[in-house]
């Protein structure tokens, strides 16, 4: 009985022991973790926090709330806040700012569109994060005048956000400089973590210069008219042949009155185009030239300004030239132009209609002119004011124009001619010959025709007498 009990006792020695031997290793263990805890916690507080929002002192908030509004809407359109509250947890920055005016009314419109896309936005972010330092530059610290910025002074070259470099440099004169904007206002901001300088225009880093040329150009290149389903010609059954093109300086395939914009009821001439859609000629710096001509020659002061201001003549002359058309102006000097009643020139388009009747889709000098009508008497020349036509005949030893009391005659000879336009000088203006001469015309009277009543004989007279005493001719139309 004794030895049970004192087994008894030993088995719960031994039970007691074990509980004690494995509670032991668990004290020092829990103890270490919670100094690890407590080190994390003490090592998190006194590392500044890259999540957290940033002191209302802060440069980045000054930014946003100073006088450079554009760039601060640029920033947050470019969805850029973020990143740039990280990297300020981390380093002072220095900003350089670009004024309202260089962002606003100074910027290409193009370009500005190109970086408002939304496809565009990486470029719109590379061009913002290049105008940001990370490292504090104030205005004395600035490299001066002597440090230029070449390979042997690295401090003048900084690297910006948008790795790509930046360098500061100073004018003799004491202007400070970022690459090639001038610093219009430095040390405009100062706060704690970084500092804003004002300069005159915005910083363009290559990438994006090549970026936007890029998409402009395959924008041009896509550019292409679409084409049209081909034609069959309707009697041979067959595909139409497009036309053969034609070869540089040959004339156009259409007629001019084609080519002509609508009139000034419909809509203006449209400006033209630069050498023309095949680049054969420049239109607009032959007639730009033709008008200089005319203002320098003296005496045509009317008809340029007719042509120029009154009227969008000398766009549309421009065009057709570029096209490959010639024309030969007959130009009335001053003293004939204002002989022009109101009247004449109250109605709508009527200066448009003027003009086009002294202009001849051909190119005529004045040798030719002479030599035609020397050789066929009269000769008719084509105007551009449909379907009218201007008559030029030999008189006194030069070339009138017109008929009657309406005509001109030619007295300065070839004052433009380079090989498209013609200026040929003549002392009136001409109006369309609507009056026909009575030689001219041919009268034919045809003969009146006369109906005669059937003539009746003896007999049937004598019966229509009995039958009218008696009050019966009427239901007979012999009678009548």
């Amino acid at each position: 009985m004794g030895a049970h009990i004192c087994g008894t006792i030993a088995t719960f020695s031994l039970l007691f022991l074990a509980q004690i031997s494995l509670s032991l290793p668990a004290r020092p263990a829990s103890v270490h973790i919670a100094a690890a805890a407590s080190t994390t916690a003490v090592s998190a507080a006194a590392r500044p926090s890259s999540s957290g929002q940033i002191n209302s002192n802060s440069v980045l908030v000054a930014l946003l709330d100073s006088h450079y509004t554009e760039l601060a809407e640029l920033v947050e359109k470019a969805l850029l806040l973020q990143t740039l509250e990280d990297v300020m947890g981390k380093n002072n920055i220095t900003i350089f700012a670009p004024k309202n005016e260089a962002l606003e009314r100074e910027l290409d419109p193009e370009f500005k569109r190109f970086l408002l896309e939304p496809g565009n936005l990486k470029s719109l972010q590379t061009l913002l994060l290049f105008h940001f330092i990370p490292t504090r530059v104030n205005s004395d610290e600035w490299p001066s005048h002597d440090s230029a910025p070449d390979s042997t002074h690295r401090s003048n070259r900084h690297t910006t956000l948008s790795n790509n470099n930046l360098h500061l440099h100073c004018h003799p004169s004491g202007e400070k400089f970022v690459d090639t904007a001038k610093v219009i206002r430095p040390d405009d901001v100062i706060r704690p973590d970084g500092v804003i300088h004002g300069i005159e225009r915005l910083l363009v880093p290559h990438s994006v210069v090549e970026d936007f040329n890029r998409r402009r150009n395959l924008q041009s290149i896509s550019a292409v008219l679409p084409t049209g389903a081909p034609e069959v010609d309707p009697r041979t059954h067959r595909l139409k042949k497009s036309p053969p093109s034609s070869p540089a300086g040959s004339p156009p395939a259409l007629p001019i009155f084609e080519a002509m914009a609508p009139g000034p009821a419909l809509a203006p001439a449209s400006a033209p185009s630069p050498g023309g859609p095949h680049h054969h000629f420049n239109g607009e710096a032959q007639v730009k030239d033709f008008i200089q001509t005319l203002l320098h020659y003296g005496g045509y002061n009317e008809l340029a300004d007719m042509l120029v201001n009154l009227t969008s003549l000398a766009s549309e002359m421009g065009r057709l030239v570029s096209e490959g058309y010639v024309i030969t102006v007959l130009a009335p000097n001053d003293e004939a132009m204002a002989k022009l009643t109101l009247e004449q020139l109250s109605e709508p388009g009527a200066p448009e209609q003027i003009m086009y009747y002294h202009m001849i889709p051909e190119y005529q000098t004045e040798e030719s002119m002479y030599n035609a009508v020397r050789r066929f008497g009269k000769v008719r020349y084509d105007t551009l004011q449909l379907p009218h036509k201007v008559t030029a005949e030999e008189a006194d030893g030069s070339v009138k124009f017109g008929q009657g009391d309406g005509s001109a005659y030619l007295f300065d000879p070839d004052i433009y001619t380079d090989g498209r336009i013609s200026v040929q000088g003549i002392d009136g203006v001409l109006f369309p010959f609507e009056g026909k001469s009575t030689g001219d015309v041919k009268t034919t009277t045809r003969p009146a025709k006369i109906v005669t009543k059937p003539r009746r004989g003896k007999l049937l007279e004598v019966a229509c007498r009995m039958l009218g005493a008696f009050g019966q001719d009427s239901r007979f139309t012999t009678c009548h």
